[in-house]
Parts: C-alpha cells; sequence; structure tokens
C-alpha cells in the first residue's frame, strides 16, 4: 500500500463512526425506510429490479442497500474495513440482503469473479483514484456486454475553487488538469459534520471532464449522455445554501456543481 492509499485509509476509517451517527447521514431514518438514492440518480438509472449492481467505493453502505430495496442484487465494494464492517452491520439489522467487499477497486478482480448489470459510483469518489484509466478498466472488466455504467459526481470544476472554512467567494487556488503528485489536504471540518474532529490528512487527484470521458472510451464503453448540474449534494463550500429541493446551491446557480453519465459496453474486450 503506498502512502497516499494508507493516508486516505486512515482518514475514511476515522470519519466512518462520525458519518454513522451525523445527521448528514441520518442512519436512524434509513433503517426505519428511508431511501437514500437522491432524484438525479433514481430519474436516470431507472428500475433496477432483479437486476445485479456493483456499487464502487459504497463507504459504508447506504445507497448500496437502498438499491437492494428497490429489487437489485447488490455487491458493494470499498476500502475502508472500518466502512464495510458498518455496511455489513447494517445489512443485518435491516435485513437487507447484500454482498460487502472490502478491497481497494484496483484489486478487485483478484477477489471477486463476477459479472454485472449494473456498475454504479457516486458522490464524491473519483478525487481518490490517481488513474483514470485504470479505473475505468476496472468498470469495463465487470460488466456484461450490453451492461450500464453510471455515474453521478461533484463537477470536476468545483475542484479548483478554494473550500476551507475562511472561503467567501469563488477564488480558483488548484489546478483544473490533473498531476500524478495528489493534493494533501490537512485535517478541517468533514463535509457531514462541521462540529467534528478529525486528525488524519487525506490526499486527493484532480481528473478533468475530459480525463473522465476519454478513460471511459479507451476502456470499450459507449457514452449515452452527459449531464451536468447547478446543484451538489453535499455542502462543498462553506458558503453553499440548501434549497427546498435539499440539493447545496451557490447563489445565481453559476457554475455545475454535479455531472452524470451513463455508459454501455457494446462489446468484450479481447
Amino acid at each position: 500500500m503506498d502512502k497516499y492509499t494508507k493516508g486516505n485509509l486512515e482518514h475514511w476509517n476515522e470519519v466512518t463512526p462520525l458519518h454513522d451517527s451525523s445527521e448528514f447521514y441520518d442512519v436512524e431514518g434509513f433503517k426505519k425506510g428511508r431511501n437514500t438514492l437522491k432524484s438525479i440518480e433514481l430519474e436516470e438509472v431507472g428500475d433496477v429490479s432483479g437486476k445485479s449492481v456493483l456499487h464502487l467505493q459504497c463507504h459504508f453502505g447506504l445507497d448500496t442497500l437502498s438499491w437492494a430495496r428497490l429489487g437489485a442484487k447488490v455487491t458493494g465494494v470499498d476500502f475502508s474495513d472500518k466502512a464495510i464492517a458498518l455496511a455489513r452491520s447494517l445489512s443485518k439489522e435491516t435485513g437487507i440482503k447484500a454482498n460487502f467487499i472490502c478491497s481497494d477497486i484496483n484489486k478487485l478482480p483478484d477477489v471477486l469473479n463476477k459479472k454485472f448489470d449494473i456498475v454504479f459510483t457516486s458522490y464524491g469518489v473519483l478525487t481518490w483514484l490517481p488513474d483514470m484509466r485504470k479505473w475505468a478498466e476496472i468498470i469495463s472488466h465487470f460488466l456484461k456486454r450490453g451492461g450500464m455504467f453510471y455515474i453521478v459526481e461533484g463537477h470536476p470544476l468545483l475542484n479548483i475553487f478554494d473550500n476551507s472554512n475562511s472561503a467567501t467567494e469563488l477564488r480558483v487556488t488548484q489546478s483544473y488538469f490533473h498531476k500524478a503528485e495528489p493534493i494533501r489536504w490537512e485535517p478541517e471540518r468533514d463535509y457531514a459534520d462541521a462540529n467534528a474532529v478529525r486528525t488524519a490528512p487525506s490526499y486527493e487527484w484532480t481528473h478533468s471532464l475530459s480525463d473522465i470521458i476519454n478513460a471511459l472510451l479507451s476502456a470499450g464503453l459507449r457514452i449515452e449522455f452527459l449531464h451536468e448540474f447547478p446543484v451538489g449534494s453535499w455542502r462543498w463550500i462553506p458558503f453553499a445554501k440548501q434549497g427546498k429541493d435539499r440539493f447545496w446551491h451557490i447563489e445565481g446557480d453559476r457554475i455545475p456543481l454535479t455531472f452524470s453519465l451513463k455508459a454501455t459496453k457494446t462489446r468484450n474486450r479481447r
């Protein structure tokens, strides 16, 4: 395990119990039947009844289990052992059938031998990955021929702006373009609980929209659509405000905060 992966594992193992008890994730509401999936992915993915779904970077599995509640046969994957332990516990407690695997997604073919109708990933996942080409190859590997890949994610444009606690305006502080060396972020506020005390730094990589699209194309997938939205799923920047739609907005809805993409596997690669 390289130092960046190790550092990020420490980060996610630290925040998992914080997220379990946070209002943001509302685990108690989920246990009572709340579906954690948002309107964007529910509408764009459509009916999943009877379909096999592989959820990459699933954290502690609330969205994975929500797909299962809608009739999918689900497998969730995350590299955080604490997150996967919590996901399994929630599956057992709620009686929702699911398979959870603790693995770095790049090593997933070593521990999972199955093809899926849908590969799904969402919200805050890509910045933790150093290599989009490898990521796309993993997606293609696990998709059945004719299967669908779907991602809904924070827009890459967000990564260029200052999002520290003191930010009061959109100020460019980072490059939009990918670099091999990640950005090191010192512990600060947590997106799920601004009062949470964190100690572990984290490491993130930027990926442009073209990086993402070209990686999927090179892995043999066909892009069906790319959508952009002026709303966010979390309070990415301190001055964002939550609307009645429960999404987060920046005044004037001037920039994209979220994108979604659907792709299909039209052929098996040699």
